[in-house]
């Protein structure tokens, strides 16, 4: 299961509109939490939303099935592969992840800060 069951930030029988308004109360750069992606599609088991800027983004976390391993959103060459949804959380709590407007067609980057959690 990607060893998220037991953490924290994953927010298991989360819809998109719910995961967005937690973000929108937290109101703080950097809050996060991953969701189950609304299609359960096995290639893209999860979403992760993150708050920035006033804005939330839901970012796809695809499975890779020849490698066994996640990246975030769509296919590009030299992404960045991880073993575990918890590895993608731990790296981008130390990196800044870049974050793209497709509407605006602008970027920004922030790291994974405050965990939020749905009740």
């Amino acid at each position: 299961d990607a060893g998220v069951r037991s953490k924290a930030w994953y927010a298991a029988t989360c819809d998109r509109k719910t995961a967005e308004d937690a973000l929108y109360r937290s109101n703080k750069d950097g809050s996060f939490l991953i969701r189950k992606s609304s299609g359960q599609d096995s290639r893209q088991p999860y979403t992760l939303v993150v708050f920035y800027n006033r804005r939330v983004y839901n970012i796809p976390i695809r499975f890779i099935e020849s490698t066994r391993q996640y990246a975030l959103g769509r296919e590009k060459s030299g992404e960045e592969r991880f073993d575990s949804v918890a590895e993608i959380v731990e790296n981008h709590q130390r990196t800044s992840l870049v974050l793209i407007d497709s509407q605006n067609n602008t970027k920004d980057s922030t790291k994974l800060r405050y965990i939020v959690r749905v009740s």
